[in-house]
């Protein structure tokens, strides 16, 4: 299976924000959009990404003060991406190795989707009960 084909099926709406919106504006996003992290997005393409553990991990830090300051301040720089040809299991490895929850889809340098860890898993699941029905059609009728 390849990300194209979770897009098909989940679509290609990304959520984003600007790298100068608050770090209450982007929790106020994340709720609204009942996700875990958004592509930071700058005139010129992506510029981070961020979730709720860099929220998290930097308000123990920082304190409440941090609600003010810019979601530059705390999203990740060194995005990893896939483009829609890439194999899922592909993904699987990027998202363990990096320990990452979420990878952006890029096509020709533009952002077209965003794949999560929830969306492999369900690939993941489905893969593992078709082959459960394959192998009880196959003991079941011979």
């Amino acid at each position: 299976m390849r990300v194209s084909d979770i897009l098909r099926g989940k679509g290609s709406a990304v959520a984003t924000i600007g790298p100068s919106a608050t770090v209450a504006e982007l929790l106020a996003r994340l709720a609204e959009h009942n996700i875990g992290a958004m592509v930071v997005l700058a005139p010129d393409g992506i510029a981070g990404i961020v979730s709720e553990r860099d929220v998290v991990r930097r308000l123990h830090d920082v304190g409440g003060g941090l609600l003010e300051r810019p979601v530059a301040e705390i999203m990740s720089t060194d995005v990893a991406t896939c483009a829609p040809d890439d194999a899922v299991d592909r993904l699987n490895a990027v998202m363990t190795d990096r320990r990452i929850r979420h990878l952006p889809v890029v096509q020709d340098g533009r952002l077209v989707g965003i794949v999560s860890i929830g969306d492999v898993v369900k690939v993941r699941m489905r893969e593992l009960q078709d082959s459960t029905e394959q192998l009880e059609a196959y003991i079941t009728h011979g």
